[in-house]
């Protein structure tokens, strides 16, 4: 039975569990959810997922939402991106920082910068994110020297969660090449075989949609 993600392809958590699906081989397809129009405030999609959010994946009853959730589904069932022996905490941990330190600030501040009409858009928030979300990349950037991947020697979910944001082309205050060291990781995750940009992974595209 082909899975079912969830998904909107403005969405940057979305696109980490699309990414893993897609690059582990697993047998999925994306189910578009009109973020902009309220589909996640509807009843129906609260009986999905309690808390309204994308991704939500389904596979023959199963259901799961919150994308590290679902990267390490497909770990489990496909054997890949989970880092070899030994290093699962490793892999876990910056999952974790992702989430915390990167992902979120860069997704609100995208969204504040990008999908809010232009006399909303907060500036004092911005910039406030925007500050905390530059030393999340000096740390990642940092990191990364002499290394290929965040942990080890193979790519793991601590990639595709940690790049989840920084293929997209709106401008929310990542250039990558000020981050020379993400610019070089990002090209070695772009290269992987099967990998595809957001809005070629997922429906959903700022294109399609009318200007505010």
């Amino acid at each position: 039975m082909t899975a079912k993600l969830h998904c909107f392809g403005e969405s940057g958590n979305a696109y980490k569990a699309a990414l893993t699906l897609e690059l582990s081989g697993y047998d999925w397809e994306p189910v578009f959810v009109d973020f902009f129009d309220g589909a996640t405030r509807s009843p129906e999609f609260r009986k999905l997922n309690v808390m309204g959010e994308v991704p939500v994946f389904e596979e023959e009853g199963t259901v799961i939402s919150q994308s590290g959730a679902i990267m390490y589904h497909a770990v489990t069932r496909t054997g890949r991106f989970g880092g070899a022996e030994g290093e699962a905490e490793e892999v876990l941990r910056w999952v974790l920082w992702d989430n915390h330190k990167m992902s979120s600030q860069a997704g609100t501040i995208r969204f504040l910068m990008n999908f809010l009409p232009e006399a909303k858009r907060p500036k004092e928030v911005i910039d406030f994110l925007q500050a905390r979300l530059k030393n999340a990349y000096a740390t990642l950037d940092t990191h990364l020297k002499s290394r290929d991947w965040i942990v080890g020697a193979c790519p793991t979910i601590a990639d595709i969660s940690a790049c989840g944001y920084l293929y997209y082309p709106e401008p929310f205050g990542f250039d990558a090449k000020d981050w020379p060291e993400i610019d070089r990781w990002l090209g070695n995750i772009s290269a992987l075989p099967g990998w595809k940009h957001p809005y070629d992974l997922m429906p959903g595209n700022p294109a399609d949609r009318a200007p505010n």
